[in-house]
């Protein structure tokens, strides 16, 4: 009974995903995907949590229609009891609290790291490791930074020593032209996101497209520094994976200083390129 309900667990909510995914416009391969490997970790006779620590990821992988992506998936919720992806798409992802729980960072240093990087998944904090951007974040020293390190190893399940491989600046800039044309256009599935929405509306537009091999899901910020600074419709965060890659995230902004004042640019590359566009979104910088 105890090996069923754990199954349960994890299918009902690849299930859920799928279903949000198909109501947010996703590809229905994709849908499907989520949707299959339900069943497959539903139909098990066998404890899907006990398989993964007896044989690890290869254990996940070696199901039939488990992928890559969704063993990641299944082997988060096993370590965590949560779903970082799930919640985003639910709108009620909290990246205060998942960054809390990584050893040497704290409640505290969080919300710094969110603020400083915008970043919300372990896997980006991971990049920000290995990038040096996590060690420009006030608080982050070079033994702090060894301990985060050391410690998303163990979290994510392995060592990685080179930071992982991204979408071309060009392909985020397209994603992001895309997503704020039609934001813009108002034909976007909208949520209601948890955190800085008192009055529940459904405002957050989301956008899931491809590009090749990669996968995006995109939204425009909603963390607590976009709303001070009133970049809440400006910001805009694309996550990324691909069969062979783990999911990344970079941000897309306005800059509003130095050579690039008023381009749109993927923060952290900058020396890579801009828009070649001219921008989509009318309204002042400062619009909430």
């Amino acid at each position: 009974m105890e090996t069923l309900k754990h199954n349960r667990f994890i299918a009902d909510r690849l299930r859920e995903a799928a279903t949000l995914l198909e109501q947010q416009g996703a590809n229905r391969y994709r849908v499907a995907a989520y949707r299959n490997a339900g069943g497959t970790i539903e139909s098990l006779s066998q404890d899907v949590t006990l398989l993964f620590r007896t044989d690890g990821f290869p254990g996940l992988t070696s199901l039939p229609r488990v992928g890559p992506q969704i063993a990641g998936a299944v082997a988060e919720i096993i370590r965590t009891g949560r779903w970082m992806q799930l919640e985003r798409l639910r709108g009620t992802i909290d990246p205060e609290w998942l960054y809390s729980q990584v050893p040497g960072i704290g409640a505290h240093l969080a919300g710094r790291v969110v603020d400083s990087l915008h970043i919300d998944t372990l896997e980006a904090l991971e990049v920000a490791v290995y990038d040096g951007r996590l060690g420009r974040v006030p608080g982050f020293g070079a033994r702090r930074v060894a301990m985060v390190r050391a410690a998303l190893a163990e979290m994510l399940g392995r060592r990685r020593h080179t930071v992982q491989q991204e979408p071309s600046v060009d392909i985020l800039l397209d994603v992001d032209h895309e997503y704020r044309e039609k934001s813009a256009a108002n034909v976007l599935h909208r949520i209601a996101p948890k955190r800085f929405n008192p009055t529940s509306e459904a405002w957050l537009p989301v956008l899931h497209t491809e590009r090749g091999p990669w996968r995006f899901t995109v939204l425009y910020s909603n963390t607590a520094r976009a709303h001070s600074l009133g970049r809440t419709r400006d910001w805009v965060v694309i996550y990324f994976q691909s069969n062979s890659h783990a999911e990344g995230q970079r941000t897309v902004v306005t800059e509003t200083q130095g050579p690039l004042k008023g381009a749109r640019v993927v923060r952290g590359r900058e020396s890579e390129g801009v828009e070649k566009q001219p921008m989509l979104w009318s309204e002042p910088l400062n619009a909430a």
